[in-house]
C-alpha cells in the first residue's frame, strides 16, 4: 500500500529541495497549465496498463516518488502500479491538486510596536491576503480574504487577535472571496471602496469613500481609489506605512485592465491605471511599503521574485526606480497594457460573478475547480 504525503508535507519537501521525483498523471493540457515545481507529466487512468515508457529515462526503482493528479485518485493507482514494478519509496500526494490549492504560508511583513501586519499566502494561486493589527488594542482587520477563511480565523485567533473589520481591495476575477463570509461568520462590517456600486454588486457592504479612514483600536486604514484593474480598485494606507495595493501594483508588474473592460474598452482601463499609478501611488513618500494583492506564479509553480514563505513586499521608492513600466509616458504605458496582456483565465467571468454576488456556486466541488490554477493579474 503506497505512502500518503499531505499537501503540507509537500510544500516542506520543495522548500527543503528534496531529492524526489513528482510525477503527475493528469492529462497534458491540464499539466501545462498548471503544475507542481519540477514534476513530470505521466498521464494515467485507473486500469490502463503501467505507463513504464512515459516514466523519466533517469528513474530509479530506489528513487523517491510522488505521485500527483487532481483529486488523489488516479496518481494512487499509478502508485500501486510503480510499488508492484518493484519502486520501494511511493507515496501519493493527498487530495492531489484541489488539496495543494488551499496551502497557505502566514509571513510578517510589518512588525511595530504599535502596528502589525501579516500576509497570508496562497500557496499555488500566488493570492495574498492580509491581518492588520493594533497589537496594543488587539483588534484587527482582515484585507483581500480568500474563501479559505478559516485560515485567516486560524492566524489572528493564534496571535490573541480580534478581527472587527473585513474589507476588499476590489472584485476579484481569479478567486472567490472569503470576505462576506468571514464578516458574516463573525458579525463585524463588511466593507468595498465606493466605486463598488459601478460593478452592481448585488449584496450589502458598507462604503468607503475616497480618503476616508476606518480604524483599527489606533491603527488608520485610508481608502485610496486606485481604478484600472478594475473601477472599483481601492488600496488602502496603513497608518501611513504601507499600502495594500490588490492588483494596481505589484513588486514586478501592474495590473491588468481589460478584464474588466474588455478587449475593446481596454485603452480606458490603462489609462485610468496610469493615473492611479503616477497620481496616487507613486506619490506617497518613497518609504511607505508597497504589499501587493499577488505574488507572480508560473504554470510550473515557481514562485516571482522571492519563493513562497518569504515576504512579498517593495519599498515604494525603490519600486518607482527599478520598475520600467512605472517610468512610460501615458500613451506608452497604454500601448504596453493593451498590447501584452497575458491569456484571460478561463473562468474568471463566472468567477466575478459569484464575487459580486449575481451569481452562486453549485457546489464546493465547482468553486475548486473555478480557482485551479495560478492567478492571471498582472501584465507580463
Amino acid at each position: 500500500m503506497p505512502a500518503t504525503t499531505t499537501p503540507a508535507e509537500l510544500a516542506a519537501l520543495l522548500d527543503a529541495d528534496a531529492d524526489a521525483t513528482i510525477l503527475d498523471t493528469r492529462p497534458p493540457e491540464s499539466f501545462d497549465a498548471w503544475h507542481l515545481p519540477g514534476a513530470a507529466n505521466v498521464p494515467y487512468k485507473p486500469n490502463q496498463p503501467f505507463p513504464a515508457d512515459a516514466l523519466p529515462d533517469d528513474l530509479d526503482t530506489t528513487d523517491r516518488v510522488l505521485t500527483v493528479c487532481a483529486k488523489g485518485t488516479s496518481s494512487r493507482f499509478l502508485a500501486e502500479e510503480l510499488e508492484a514494478a518493484g519502486y520501494r519509496d511511493v507515496s501519493v500526494v493527498a487530495g492531489g491538486m484541489r488539496d495543494w490549492s488551499a496551502v497557505y504560508e502566514t509571513v510578517p511583513v510589518v512588525a511595530r510596536s504599535d502596528l502589525e501586519i501579516v500576509q497570508v499566502q496562497r500557496r499555488a494561486k500566488g493570492c495574498l491576503g492580509y491581518i492588520v493589527a493594533d497589537p496594543n488594542t488587539g483588534m484587527a482587520a482582515v484585507v483581500d480574504a480568500t474563501r479559505h477563511v478559516e485560515r485567516f480565523r486560524d492566524v489572528a485567533d493564534s496571535r490573541g487577535w480580534e478581527v472587527v473589520r473585513v474589507l476588499d481591495t476590489h472584485v476579484h476575477a481569479d478567486h472567490i472571496s472569503g470576505g462576506r463570509r468571514l464578516a458574516d461568520a463573525l458579525d463585524i462590517p463588511y466593507h468595498l471602496g465606493a466605486n463598488a456600486r459601478e460593478r452592481d454588486v448585488a449584496y450589502e457592504y458598507e462604503e468607503i469613500e475616497r480618503n476616508d479612514t476606518v480604524a483599527v483600536g489606533d491603527v488608520s486604514l485610508k481608502a485610496l481609489a486606485t481604478p484600472g484593474h478594475t473601477t472599483d480598485l481601492t488600496s488602502y494606507l496603513v497608518d501611513g506605512a504601507a499600502v495594500l495595493t490588490g492588483d494596481a501594483l505589484f513588486v514586478d508588474s501592474v495590473g491588468r485592465t481589460e478584464l474588466e473592460f474588455g478587449d475593446a474598452d481596454a485603452d480606458r482601463g490603462a489609462r485610468l491605471q496610469h493615473g492611479s499609478l503616477h497620481r496616487t501611488l507613486l506619490a506617497l513618500p518613497d518609504a511607505v511599503t508597497v504589499l501587493p494583492g499577488h505574488a507572480s506564479v508560473a504554470a510550473d509553480g515557481t514562485w516571482t521574485p522571492t519563493p513562497p514563505g518569504q515576504p512579498v513586499k517593495a519599498i515604494l521608492g525603490r519600486l518607482r526606480d527599478r520598475l520600467p513600466l512605472l517610468s512610460l509616458s501615458e500613451d506608452a504605458f497604454v500601448d504596453r497594457l493593451t498590447a501584452s496582456a497575458p491569456a484571460k483565465p478561463p473562468n474568471y467571468e463566472r468567477v466575478i460573478a459569484i464575487n459580486r454576488g449575481r451569481e452562486e456556486a453549485e457546489s464546493e466541488t465547482e468553486l475548486t475547480e473555478l480557482e485551479l490554477g495560478p492567478n492571471n493579474c498582472a501584465i507580463d
